[in-house]
């Protein structure tokens, strides 16, 4: 059986709600005042007052933990941090596997950004226009293989020693044409003969 809550208990709640609240602004408002008396005095001062060492001066195996407490000043505490980033050199050591390392909020700065994509269309144009340039190259090309150059002819060179007329008879004979290799006669077909062997009863 399901108890419905009544007038009091909903006053009663909204009480504490109320009590709850006023507690939760008493400490930020206590914890604001703090901050801003902290951050009148020097960074030496917050030292010695909360017995910590320099910053500075911790190298690696130093412990750190000190300064994570949240009495810590914020600025002590990157301090901190910041020495023991550069400390240790597993943690120095940034690759190209760290994802958030670039500056992705420069972004949206960029100006006068072009770019051939068209909504609806893709990068249709873009190929269109690579598709024109290679075939335009490729009728050239073809066009300049197609194209026969001429060449004049080279004189013969006649020796010294060997006489003209000699030179013009061996001109005028024709060249002895090389005697193409006879193909073989194609053989007769062949045919393929069954025999049965007639069973004895």
């Amino acid at each position: 059986m399901t108890r419905h809550t009544s007038f009091w208990d909903r006053r009663r709640a909204a009480v504490k709600a109320e009590e709850a609240a006023a507690q939760q602004a008493a400490a930020e408002q206590a914890e604001a005042q703090h901050q801003a008396a902290l951050a009148e005095k020097s960074d030496a001062e917050l030292l010695a007052e909360f017995d910590l060492p320099d910053p500075d001066t911790l190298k690696a195996g130093d412990d750190f933990s000190a300064f994570m407490a949240r009495a810590i000043p914020e600025h002590l505490r990157r301090r901190a941090l910041r020495k023991l980033w550069v400390s240790d050199p597993a943690l120095a050591c940034l690759d190209d596997l760290v994802d958030y390392a670039d500056d992705y909020t420069q972004a949206s700065a960029v100006t006068n950004f072009t770019t051939s994509y068209e909504v609806g269309k893709g990068l249709r144009r873009h190929i269109e226009d690579v598709a024109r340039k290679a075939a335009a190259a490729l009728d050239t090309t073809t066009d300049a293989a197609e194209t026969p150059v001429e060449t004049e002819p080279t004189p013969p060179v006649v020796p010294a020693e060997v006489d003209a007329p000699a030179v013009a008879v061996a001109q005028a004979e024709p060249p002895v044409a090389e005697t193409a290799m006879e193909e073989p006669a194609a053989l007769p077909p062949r045919r393929m003969a069954f025999r049965f062997e007639e069973q004895s009863a």
